[in-house]
């Protein structure tokens, strides 16, 4: 009984300490970076001096088809250890990590029956993620190749001072091709984590993409604007953000004509 009650306790304690290595301390939200979710706008309209700026669903397959075409396909690393069960000595044994595996996930086009992709519909910005992976961080298991798809969804939040706009990618579900149950809450837990900590904070926009400049030569000067505020709408396949402006004069700041093509 006395081994039994140890070995129960270390079931316990292995996967505390396991959750805690594969999670890591937790990182920054929205309210630690200073921003204010983003809100719908208002009922009754726009205020003067508003922009709004549309990006529909193609937008963005054409910048995921760009990014998997041209450049590297979006990879996290996992954590450096996991612990195995405690001894009965009460000091945990550590897996050491296989130079030959790569401890990481990474986003596919597509996989496992989806695609990797974002679909603006109902006011949720929703992404479908593929994926695939190896690690050497489960118990017993050697480097395990591992593949799925996860579904997730985005929030934004605006930070004026800094004129940034954030975005936040939740991980709601893991879905793992062909992993047996003993292995995929390991699996699951990386993958969710993983996506959920060391992608966020997203930056979606910041400074000049937000700030305008608009030179008046014949004023002899220009006209700024910083964002004050920012409201989105999410509806029809297409994400409408309304971007409210101060607006200032500065005389004798005029910027210099642009080179004629």
């Amino acid at each position: 009984m006395r081994y039994l009650l140890l070995l129960l306790v270390g079931l316990v304690l292995g996967a505390a300490l396991t959750f805690y290595f594969f999670v890591g301390a937790p990182r920054a939200r929205h309210s630690k970076l200073g921003a204010q979710p983003v809100q719908a706008p208002d009922a009754g309209g726009d205020p003067p001096g508003t922009l709004v700026l549309t990006f529909d669903e193609k937008f963005f397959d054409t910048l995921l088809s760009t990014i998997f075409r041209d450049l590297n396909p979006p990879a996290f690393k996992l954590g450096a250890a996991v612990p195995l069960l405690p001894g009965v000595a009460g000091d945990p044994v550590f897996v050491n990590a296989q130079g030959g595996c790569a401890n990481q996930i990474n986003i596919t086009q597509e996989g496992s029956g989806a695609r990797t992709t974002v679909s603006l519909q109902n006011g949720e910005i929703n992404a479908p993620l593929a994926f695939n992976g190896a690690t050497d961080r489960i118990p017993f298991a050697g480097c395990f190749n591992f593949k799925g798809a996860a579904q997730a969804n985005i929030s934004l939040s605006f930070n004026r001072e800094q004129q940034t706009l954030y975005g936040q990618i939740n991980v709601l579900s893991v879905n793992l091709e062909g992993a047996s149950p003993i292995v995929e809450p390991f699996v699951t837990t990386a993958v969710q984590t993983a996506i959920n900590q060391k992608v966020n904070p997203l930056v979606i926009m910041r400074g000049q993409q937000l700030t305008l400049n608009v030179p008046v030569q014949a004023s002899g000067g220009t006209v700024r604007a910083q964002a004050r505020d920012v409201r989105a709408e999410i509806k029809d396949g297409a994400l409408r953000l309304h971007i409210s402006y101060d607006f200032a004069g500065a005389k004798g700041v005029v910027a210099p004509p642009q080179p004629q093509g």
